[in-house]
């Protein structure tokens, strides 16, 4: 059998290859395990000056974790190997944070929710021709995880609350303008770029050698709109936003009224949990960030809307999940911020370097 990860030194890099194409990638506990492992030796090997992450294949970097897995392992009672999985994951999220040496992902393909959190901590995010992100979490009854709380806040414009509501799909050109993607080299020039960090060149030069501008992308002209729709306080007043503006129609009008449509399909308690993050973020480090994330899917995991979501989605494919509650004005404000209340088997992390 294939293995699901491949970890190999080449000259100066550890390389690691997410080797799931099938599965488009998706990370397993033993994936995350094994690429820990190899980074907390390459952390201390003085032959390896740097580190890149790829996806085999051409659809995918990551799709993210192995949602259905986790789904399967809560709903039949194996609540606590779901959450080994993600304590583990956000272990390793916030290793690759603080890794003593240049992290480059060479994302070509699709890149949501796990797979942003194993490239958007590191400091090299290289978007290609294929490149596709989105963090969809809140239409499956979970919220943009993995770090998710310290990174959406501080994109510029509100956006990270765009993201994080909606769930939108985003290209390489979009990623780049608004910081998610720190560069933008075409697919075709990935093999070179590789060679040229394995063969040792100094990371900031090779990857310049390498960079186009990719010019505006399709979100270019809703950007304002985004920044003033998406500054208000809470998911109630967001809509209330989008539907003034729908109502006033033109472009930004329709983009409004498709986008309130959208993000009224998602998780109520999902939509909640994700402004609470957007709310916290700021005045919290990656690790503040991680370890509210956990308390907060702890409490996910004891509840209904993330399993009733991978049904609809993944298992049944229904597309019609059943939210408890169902609407946004059901949603106590205690129950959300008690998500974020302390646990007993708190978070522990990996000191920088360990």
């Amino acid at each position: 059998m294939e293995p699901e990860v491949i970890l190999e030194e080449k000259g100066a890099a550890g390389v690691i290859t997410l080797n799931r194409p099938k599965a488009l990638n998706a990370l397993t506990l033993p994936m995350v395990r094994e690429i820990i492992r190899s980074m907390r030796h390459w952390a201390a090997a003085p032959a390896i000056t740097r580190v890149i992450i790829k996806g085999a294949g051409e659809k995918a970097f990551c799709a993210g974790g192995d949602v259905r897995w986790l789904c399967e392992s809560g709903s039949s009672g194996r609540v606590a190997d779901a959450l080994a999985f993600w304590r583990e994951e956000y272990v390793l999220n916030h290793y690759i944070g603080c890794f003593p040496k240049p992290y480059v992902s060479l994302i070509d393909g699709i890149c949501m929710g796990g797979g942003f959190g194993i490239s958007a901590h590191g400091a090299h995010r290289v978007a290609g021709d294929r490149y596709l992100f989105a963090m969809p979490e809140v239409g499956i009854g979970l919220f943009p995880d993995v770090g998710g709380t310290h990174v959406l806040p501080r994109l510029p414009g509100a956006f990270g609350t765009y993201l994080a509501l909606t769930g939108a799909r985003i290209r390489g050109a979009d990623a780049y303008a608004v910081g998610l993607a720190t560069d933008v080299v075409p697919s075709a020039a990935f093999s070179a770029l590789e060679a040229a960090l394995v063969g040792g060149a100094e990371v900031e030069r090779a990857i310049a050698d390498h960079r186009i501008e990719p010019g505006p992308g399709p979100l270019a002209e809703r950007l304002a709109f985004i920044s003033v729709a998406f500054a208000r306080p809470d998911v109630v007043s967001i809509l209330a936003a989008l539907d003034e503006a729908a109502g006033m129609g033109g472009a930004d009008g329709e983009f409004a009224a498709a986008t309130a449509a959208e993000i009224r399909t998602k998780s109520p308690t999902s939509l909640s949990i994700a402004m609470e993050q957007i709310r916290r973020g700021p005045a919290l480090d990656l690790a503040g960030c991680l370890k509210a994330e956990f308390r907060a899917v702890n409490r996910v995991a004891a509840g209904h809307d993330f399993y009733e979501g991978v049904r609809a989605a993944l298992i049944d494919r229904d597309h019609v999940p059943r939210w408890r509650p169902a609407t946004l004005a059901d949603v106590d404000p205690e129950v959300i911020a008690a998500h974020f209340a302390p646990i007993d088997d708190e978070l522990e992390l990996l000191a920088p370097g360990a």
